[in-house]
C-alpha cells in the first residue's frame, strides 16, 4: 500500500535522525501500538471541532494529579449538565463548576484553575478558532501567566487543542529518557528542545507539505504538530504499559 504524505515525512525524519534518534523511537512505538487509542483517539484526532478542542482543554486541566478514568467521569458530568463549552463554563462560574468535576479530585482548586483559563479564552478571543490564529510563543507566554497553568498543561493545550507544534514533556517522557540513558538533564525546557531539535526533516517532501503552513521555523526547519501529537501520546501509552 502506498504511504501517505505524513508517513513519508516520518520516514524522512528517521532517515535524517542524529544520534538521539527521537524519530526512530517514534517508529518503534508506532509499530508496537499503532494509532494512539483511548484518551488519545480524541486528542490526536485531526481535524477537531470547537467542542472537541474545548474537551481537550478541560481534560488538560483536570488531569493534573489524577488518572484519566477520573477525568472522564468529570467530563461526563459536564456533558450531562450541558456546560462543556466555553460559554457554558464561563456562565456557570467556578462555584457551580466545582461539584461537577469532583471525580477528578482537588475539585475546588481545579474549578478555579479551569474557570480562570476559560474566562481568559472567552473574554480575550471569544472562540478557539480565533485563539488558534495567535503566534505560538505569545500564546504560550499568556497561558503560563494563568494560575494553575504550568508548562506541561500549557503545552498540552497548545499541541492537542490548538495544533501548535510544541513537544509536551511529562513524567512518562522523562522515564523514557532515563531508561534509554539519553540525557542526564531532565529539565522541562532542555528536554523539549532536545525532542524538537532531533525531529528534523530535511527533504522536499517536508518542504512541499508545509508551503502553506504558518508554523514557525525551529532550529532551521519547520515543526509538525501531527508528529508531536502522535509521538507524545505513544510515549504515554508505552509508559502506562509499564515500559
Amino acid at each position: 500500500m502506498e504511504k501517505n504524505t505524513f508517513e513519508r515525512i516520518v520516514d524522512e525524519v528517521v532517515a535524517s535522525s542524529p544520534p538521539f534518534a527521537a524519530a526512530r523511537v517514534y517508529k518503534e512505538l508506532k509499530i508496537k501500538y499503532g494509532k494512539p487509542s483511548g484518551q488519545w483517539k480524541l486528542w490526536c484526532k485531526r481535524p477537531k471541532s470547537e467542542k472537541e478542542r474545548t474537551e481537550v482543554i478541560i481534560g488538560a486541566v483536570l488531569t493534573q494529579r489524577t488518572n484519566w478514568k477520573n477525568v472522564q467521569l468529570a467530563i461526563n458530568n459536564l456533558k450531562k449538565a450541558k456546560i462543556n463549552s466555553l460559554r457554558g463554563i464561563y456562565r456557570t462560574g467556578k462555584r457551580s463548576l466545582a461539584p461537577l468535576i469532583k471525580p477528578a479530585g482537588f475539585y475546588k482548586t481545579k474549578s478555579r484553575y479551569l474557570f480562570s483559563l476559560i474566562k481568559f479564552i472567552f473574554k480575550k478571543y471569544g472562540s478557539l478558532a480565533k485563539m488558534k490564529r495567535q503566534d505560538v510563543e505569545e500564546l504560550r507566554e499568556k497561558l503560563l501567566k494563568i494560575k494553575g497553568i504550568g508548562p506541561e498543561t500549557a503545552d498540552s493545550i497548545l499541541l492537542y487543542a490548538l495544533d501548535k507544534p510544541v513537544f509536551v514533556i511529562d513524567e512518562y517522557t522523562r522515564r523514557l529518557i532515563k531508561k534509554r540513558k539519553l540525557s542526564q538533564n531532565l529539565s522541562y525546557d532542555f528536554l523539549q528542545k532536545l525532542f524538537e531539535k532531533n525531529l528534523k526533516p530535511r527533504s522536499r517532501i517536508w518542504t512541499n507539505c508545509h508551503l502553506r503552513s504558518k508554523s514557525k521555523f525551529h532550529y532551521g526547519v519547520k515543526r509538525d504538530f501531527r508528529l508531536y501529537q502522535d509521538f507524545h501520546a505513544l510515549i504515554v501509552i508505552d509508559g502506562k504499559n509499564g515500559n
